[in-house]
C-alpha cells in the first residue's frame, strides 16, 4: 500500500520499510517514526466547553452498538456528531500506534476498546488498548489483490474494511475483499476475534463487484453496496439469502461510498449521480422508493475518488436527508425523504470557491445544521509532500426553521483539511477535523474549530512526515474524550493531559 509514496524525502524510504517490517507482527508497540524539525507544537487557546442543545437524539438503531460508536459515521443516522466530549486542548498529550497499515474506520467495544479495521501491509481487524495503543489481538482480513491497487489506486480504494460496523451484541460486521460479509465476536479473554457468521455473496456478484460498505436496516436485514455496476443487495438474516439489484453498468452508477440507515426500514444510497430511497419489496429484495438526479460536473475533481458526490447521505431530525453534489461551485444538497413528498429538493447552497470546490468525507449533521470541509487539490499523499498542502475551507450550512429552504451560517479558508471525516462534540461544541500545514518538515495538527462561528480554537502537532497523513480516515472520539484517527503508519491519538 505504501509503495507509491516513495519519495526523495528526508529518510522517506527507510520509514516505510520499517513500517513494512513491523506490520507482520504484533509483539512491539512502536510510535510512528516522523520527520525532524522545528514545526509549532500548539497553538491557540484551551477551549471552554460550551455545549450544543437543542438538537435532538439520534433514534438508537436497533441493531447497532449503541450510542455514537457503531461506525466510521458513529450512528445509523450517519452524522459524524458525539453526544459525549473530545479534548478540549489542556495540554495536550499525543500518542501513536505503528502498523503496516491504516485505521480507516474505528468504533469502541462496550468496555472503551478500539475495533478498527486496517488495510494495508497487515490487512486485519484489530482490537486495541485505548490508552497505551497496544494491540490485544486481530484477526487477518483478505488482502487486495494487485490488480485492484492498479485499477482503482491504492489510496482512493475503501473496499475490504474501509467501512465496517459494530452491532447490538458489540460483534464486528465487515464486508471483505473477496465477497464475504464476516460476523466477527471478540473472544472471552479479549485477545482477539473469533468468526461467528460468513456469507458468501460471491455467486451474487460479479467478478469486479467488490462489496464496499455492509449495515443492518431497522429491521435486521443485511443490506450491502458494492462498488461497480450500481450493484445494492440484501441478505436474509435468517436464510442467508441474497438478491441483488444493480443501477447502472461498469463505472456507471459507481457506488464509492456508505449508505445511511433510518428508523423504518428506509436506506439511502448515493451514486455517483443519483441520491436513492430503497425499501425492501415483499421479497424482502430491494426496492427503489425515489430516486433523483443531483447536479453534476462530470468532471472528477482533485480530492475526489470519482466524478460524483463525495459523501455518504447524512439523515436530519423532521425527515430530511443530505448530500453534496458534484457542480463547480459545490452545493450541500437537502432532500426530502418521504416517499410522496410534493416537492424533494429542499436546497442546493454552493460552498467554496468556483474552480475549487470539492470533497470526498461526509457532512457533519447536527439537528438542522451541515458542516462541509473541502478536500480540492488532495490526488493523494504526493499532494501533501515537501511543505505542500491543499485548498482550504470550512463552511456550515443550516436548514431553515420553517424547513422551506437553506441558508450558508459561515464559511472560513483558515485551515486546509486535505481529506479527513471531521467530527462534532456537542459536549464541547467543537468540530475535531485534522489540518496539513506548509512547513518544510510537513507536520500535521489536530485541530478545533468552534462549531458556531467556525474559529479555529486551537492546534496541536500531531506528528511530521507522510506517515501521518490520514488518506481519507475518519476521526473518532472515545468514551474518555480522547481522539483517535487512522494514518498511513498506523494510529493516532490526541487527549487532555
Amino acid at each position: 500500500m505504501f509503495d507509491r509514496i516513495r519519495r526523495p524525502a528526508r529518510g522517506l524510504t527507510v520509514t516505510l520499510g520499517a513500517v513494512l517490517v513491523l506490520g507482520a507482527g504484533q509483539a512491539a508497540a512502536a510510535p510512528i517514526p516522523q520527520e525532524p524539525g522545528s514545526a509549532p507544537g500548539f497553538s491557540g487557546s484551551p477551549a471552554t466547553a460550551q455545549p450544543i442543545t437543542g438538537i435532538p437524539a439520534v433514534p438508537q438503531h436497533p441493531y447497532l452498538a449503541p450510542g455514537a460508536s457503531s461506525n466510521i459515521h458513529d450512528d445509523g443516522w450517519m452524522t459524524n456528531t458525539y453526544p459525549g466530549p473530545g479534548p478540549l486542548g489542556v495540554a495536550p498529550q499525543t500518542n501513536s500506534l505503528l502498523l503496516g497499515s491504516e485505521c480507516g474506520s474505528i468504533a469502541f467495544d462496550r468496555a472503551g476498546r478500539i475495533v478498527t479495521a486496517c488495510l494495508g501491509a497487515d490487512t486485519a481487524l484489530y482490537l486495541i488498548d485505548p490508552v497505551g495503543l497496544r494491540v490485544l489481538g486481530s484477526y487477518p482480513l483478505p488482502r487486495r489483490a494487485v490488480t485492484d491497487y492498479l485499477r482503482q489506486g491504492a489510496f482512493s480504494d475503501f473496499t475490504g474494511g474501509g467501512y465496517f460496523y459494530l452491532d447490538n451484541a458489540g460483534r464486528a460486521v465487515i464486508g471483505t475483499h473477496d465477497d464475504h460479509v464476516l460476523v466477527l465476536a471478540e473472544t472471552a479473554a479479549a485477545d482477539g476475534f473469533t468468526l461467528q457468521r460468513d456469507d458468501d455473496l460471491r455467486a451474487a456478484l460479479h467478478p469486479d463487484e467488490i462489496v464496499n460498505s455492509v449495515l443492518p436496516d431497522s429491521t435486521g436485514r443485511f443490506w450491502f453496496v458494492a462498488r461497480t455496476d450500481g450493484a445494492v443487495g440484501t441478505i436474509d438474516p435468517e436464510t442467508g439469502a441474497v438478491q441483488v439489484i444493480r443501477l447502472g453498468t461498469g463505472a456507471d452508477g459507481e457506488i464509492e461510498n456508505s449508505f445511511a440507515v433510518g428508523a423504518d426500514g428506509d436506506v439511502y444510497l448515493a451514486t455517483d449521480h443519483e441520491l436513492l430511497r430503497f425499501d425492501a419489496g415483499p421479497h424482502g429484495e430491494p426496492a427503489v422508493t425515489w430516486r433523483v438526479t443531483y447536479a453534476n460536473s462530470g468532471r472528477r475533481k482533485p480530492g475526489q475518488v470519482d466524478a460524483g458526490t463525495g459523501t455518504t447521505p447524512a439523515l436530519l431530525p423532521g425527515g430530511y436527508v443530505a448530500v453534496t453534489d458534484n457542480a463547480d461551485p459545490m452545493n450541500v444538497v437537502v432532500y426530502r425523504t418521504a416517499p410522496n413528498a410534493a416537492a424533494r429538493q429542499v436546497c442546493s447552497v454552493p460552498v467554496f470557491a468556483p474552480g475549487a470546490s470539492a470533497t470526498e468525507n461526509s457532512l457533519i449533521a447536527a439537528g438542522r445544521s451541515l458542516v462541509v470541509e473541502n478536500n480540492f487539490g488532495y490526488t493523494g499523499p504526493e499532494a501533501t509532500l515537501l511543505g505542500r498542502t491543499t485548498t482550504p475551507g470550512f463552511a456550515r450550512v443550516d436548514l431553515d426553521a420553517d424547513g422551506r429552504g437553506c441558508h450558508r451560517e459561515w464559511s472560513t479558508d483558515a485551515e486546509a483539511g486535505p481529506t479527513v471525516v471531521p467530527k462534532l462534540s456537542l459536549a464541547t461544541g467543537l468540530i475535531y477535523t485534522y489540518t496539513k500545514g506548509s512547513g518544510p518538515e510537513d507536520p500535521w495538527y489536530w485541530t478545533a474549530l468552534d462549531f458556531r462561528t467556525g474559529r479555529t480554537v486551537w492546534k496541536q502537532l500531531s506528528g511530521a512526515g507522510p506517515l501521518f497523513n490520514n488518506n481519507y480516515s475518519g476521526i473518532a472520539l472515545g468514551p474518555d474524550g480522547t481522539a483517535y484517527l487512522g494514518v498511513l503508519g498506523g494510529l493516532i491519538s490526541v487527549r487532555d493531559r
